[in-house]
């Protein structure tokens, strides 16, 4: 839109708004009234009449101690191996996530000699990548083994991340970063499932808040660490950032034991 159609580049920032407007009218419409929702028993009176014998009221809820018991939760969580390795994990994972879709259209007009008009396509391929990703090998994930399959798709997205670095042709770096979404696309929710079955069930909201909140860390302080770096030594630093970022990731995921099949 700005290259071809003469867009002022500001304006780019209209469609974000327009989704942020889209997400908000939705959020709203979602969760209106959903106090209501969670008072609302899972079973009828006279279902709670057979299961326990006479029908029982609704406890009031103290707020108070439920802030309190979730204070504790999220102090808990901090000790545990899981999320700690979990939050580092996501750290990197988010780290080279996106390190690789901010510095990679610097590295190929710098080092490539791609058009600035053009290389923009190759983030697009990138996250379009990321999202089938998800979609395609998310369940084939799940027939292989989660922890298996995070191996070869984290082993594979450093291959194709090499491939980028070291041939020089625009449009073998746009396949090959294509590839590379496509192979971290299902790590999320691989890893997320991983997380969740290696912590207890009263402790998953908290551990997985935790995870989420530091993890989600890496999206902003390695490509500002990659920018830094590019600026001193040059654009090509951003692979070997996100290969160091994929060696974290594995060292992580060695730490994290296999989870057992739950029998409840």
């Amino acid at each position: 839109m700005v290259s071809r159609g003469g867009f002022i580049f500001s304006r780019f920032y209209i469609l974000t708004l327009g989704v942020a407007v889209f997400n908000l009218f939705f959020a709203a419409w979602s969760f209106w009234n959903y106090e209501t929702e969670l008072e609302s028993p899972l079973l009828s009176s006279t279902e709670m009449t057979g299961v326990q014998g006479a029908a029982t009221p609704a406890l009031p809820r103290n707020t108070r101690a439920e802030a309190k018991e979730r204070f504790i939760g999220m102090a808990r969580s901090f000790k545990m191996k899981v999320v700690l390795l979990g939050a580092l994990f996501i750290f990197a994972y988010q780290g080279a996530e996106v390190s690789i879709s901010g510095w990679v259209i610097s590295f190929l007009i710098n080092a490539r000699n791609g058009d600035p008009a053009s290389v923009g396509y190759v983030t697009s391929g990138f996250w379009a990548g990321i999202t089938l990703g998800r979609f395609l090998l998310s369940h084939p994930a799940h027939l292989i083994g989660e922890k298996r399959f995070v191996y070869g798709a984290t082993a594979g997205a450093a291959a194709f991340q090499i491939l980028v670095w070291t041939v020089p042709n625009v449009i073998g770096n746009g396949v090959a970063l294509a590839i590379v979404g496509l192979l971290l696309g299902p790590i999320y929710p691989c890893a997320a499932y991983i997380f969740s079955q290696n912590i207890n069930r009263k402790d998953q909201v908290s551990g997985m808040s935790v995870i989420s909140a530091f993890g989600s860390s890496g999206g902003a302080v390695a490509p500002f660490t990659t920018g830094l770096m590019a600026q001193a030594l040059g654009t090509f630093v951003l692979h070997p950032v996100a290969i160091f970022l994929f060696g974290v990731m594995v060292a992580c995921w060695l730490g994290i034991p296999t989870p057992r099949k739950r029998t409840e």
